[in-house]
């Protein structure tokens, strides 16, 4: 049994006629309406785009020299210790 979900937002785009044509020949060979394809598309889009911004992939050997550092953190030099400082000023204001 499908669920529907409540579509109560609103997205309005502008585009030339050449585009609107194309999404429209693109959404009938889907079989699906243009809003359908359209946000489909862009839904999947979105997903890949916040994929490449949220997540991080290493190489095995990247990942060993990652999870040594978490065990055996380095000292923090001057320059960590003035931007330490410095962001312990602005939170504070």
């Amino acid at each position: 049994m499908e669920t529907s979900t409540l579509k109560e937002n609103r997205l309005n785009i502008r585009c030339d006629s050449r585009t609107r044509q194309l999404l429209d020949k693109a959404a009938s060979y889907a079989h699906v309406s243009i809003s359908e394809f359209v946000l489909s598309n862009a839904l999947a889009s979105a997903e890949r785009v916040v994929q490449e911004h949220e997540s991080i992939t290493l190489k095995p050997k990247d990942f060993e020299a990652f999870l040594t550092a978490l065990d055996v953190p380095a000292k923090p030099n001057a320059a960590l210790k003035r931007a330490f400082k410095r962001h312990a000023d602005q939170v504070r204001r």
